[in-house]
């Protein structure tokens, strides 16, 4: 090995020893406040450090909204808290032109949707045409307003959450708008131990909620650069290509769940599960990605890119259950 060549590799060594200790900061700060949901807080870092979106769905009152804000105060930059309700206009979202009587020409008044750090707080409660205008904001990080188009910030970040679509108020999310975020999190009820010490913590009337900043906005971004970093064999990359092409031909896999499935994830999930995965092997301490980050990883980003048929659901079955099924029968490198 040449000294260039050693050189290059020490410095990845030592960028990705800077997110692991990045991480350990942001978790440990996180953690004075927010109780258990330790799941859903690796899941939000995975989006944050691969530059995705992430959308947490659970019956209110389970900490989303809570998880989000202290991640935010954590990772320091401009955080934003869009509350989404059935009147709210695009306008309200990305901005609009306002005319000045005095220069008798519009300007444009940026909406909240310019941060770093962006929580959609109960997405699903706001009408489609709303949803619709984060497409453009989500995948090519801009705005167009009127004529003009605007850049968002670096890094943007949406984190959403919604209620399940079966409560009152709530309107289904497009696909094309939940193909946008990279992960949906599923966050269920706490451990007993946990809701113990939940009460402890929140029984009262002046909670302390305080969570310090541990990062700053370049960080966040040193971070990013330097998961690319992370090595994934040809034959992890196989083992995730295999897994996306069983969404949409398992026959050739020998799993029988072809009535099941309407559509299979788009290739957007093939790139997303490897990203994520290579964050997930940081969270683990390490700088390779195994088939075992793939596996845990792979719920998260497919549940909400397989759209099951009508006999799935007359059968009581989910996504996740297909999802199960494939990465039972799909073979492990």
């Amino acid at each position: 090995m040449s000294s260039t060549d050693a050189g290059a590799e020490n410095r990845t060594t030592a960028d990705i020893a800077a997110v692991r200790m990045l991480v350990r900061r942001v978790t440990d700060a996180v953690g004075r406040v927010l109780v258990g949901q330790r799941a859903v807080l690796d899941r939000l870092l995975i989006g944050l450090l691969s530059g995705g979106h992430v959308l947490l769905e659970g019956v209110p009152g389970l900490g989303k909204t809570l998880a989000v804000r202290c991640l935010a105060a954590a990772v320091g930059g401009k955080f934003q808290r869009i509350q989404f309700t059935p009147d709210l206009l695009p306008a309200d979202l990305i901005g609009t032109q306002v005319f000045n009587p005095r220069t008798a020409e519009f300007y444009v008044r940026l909406g909240p949707i310019f941060a770093n750090i962006v929580l959609a707080d109960e997405i699903n409660r706001a009408p489609p045409k709303v949803q619709s205008a984060l497409l453009e904001a989500m995948q090519e990080r801009q705005v167009t307003i009127g004529p003009e188009t605007h850049r968002l910030p670096e890094p943007f970040f949406v984190m959403a959450t919604q209620n399940p679509i079966e409560q009152e108020g709530t309107y289904p999310l497009p696909e094309a708008e939940l193909d946008r975020f990279m992960l949906k999190v599923l966050v269920d009820y706490p451990e007993p131990e946990e809701e113990q010490v939940i009460l402890d913590r929140m029984g009262r009337t002046s909670p302390d909620l305080t969570v310090e900043p541990v990062a700053a906005v370049e960080d966040v971004l040193a971070a990013q650069r330097a998961i690319d970093a992370v090595y994934v064999d040809d034959r992890v990359k196989r083992y995730v290509l295999d897994i996306v092409r069983a969404t949409r031909w398992p026959d050739q896999y020998g799993i029988p769940v072809r009535p099941l499935i309407r559509y299979g994830a788009s290739p957007r999930a093939t790139i997303y599960l490897v990203l994520a995965a290579r964050v997930h092997a940081v969270l683990q301490d390490r700088d390779y990605v195994t088939p075992y980050d793939v596996k845990q990883i792979a719920p998260d980003v497919l549940r909400h890119r397989v759209l099951l048929t009508y006999e799935a659901e007359a059968e009581d079955l989910t996504s996740d259950d297909i999802i199960r099924q494939i990465l039972d029968h799909v073979p492990v490198p």
